[in-house]
């Protein structure tokens, strides 16, 4: 939570999930999720990968493309958030897949920022 709280004092931060908001506010709510606000893909109107799952947030909030930043642990999403104009930052999960995964969670491709935290991403910024 510091890492989310230390952004938050210059960005806003919300998670863009293809879960919907209902889903997302209870977990936010559950797990004391500090968000300033929550898109699901209700309010998008497009899952991930779909570029408009990038961009219609962006335009909901009066914001260009490359003024929003995607924070994720998979690379896919990543891709797609780059091609679609967004900045993005990988988040190493090492254990994601359990210990014995043959993927040790670093990254394989250069990104905008990289880091095994949240906070070390806050760092960064």
């Amino acid at each position: 939570m510091a890492g989310i709280a230390a952004i938050k004092q210059g960005y806003i931060v919300g998670p863009l999930s293809n879960g919907n908001t209902s889903l997302l506010l209870d977990m936010a709510k559950a797990a004391g999720l500090p968000w300033d606000l929550i898109l699901g893909s209700d309010v998008s109107r497009a899952y991930k990968p779909d570029p408009e799952a990038y961009l219609r947030p962006a335009a909901l909030l009066g914001l260009e493309p490359g003024e929003v930043m995607l924070a994720a642990a998979h690379e896919s999403d990543l891709a797609a958030a780059r091609e679609a104009g967004l900045a993005t930052a990988f988040i190493a999960r090492p254990l994601e897949h359990g210990p014995k995964a043959a993927e040790a969670g670093a990254a394989t491709r250069d990104w905008d920022l990289a880091g095994t935290s949240i906070t070390e991403i806050a760092d960064h910024l």
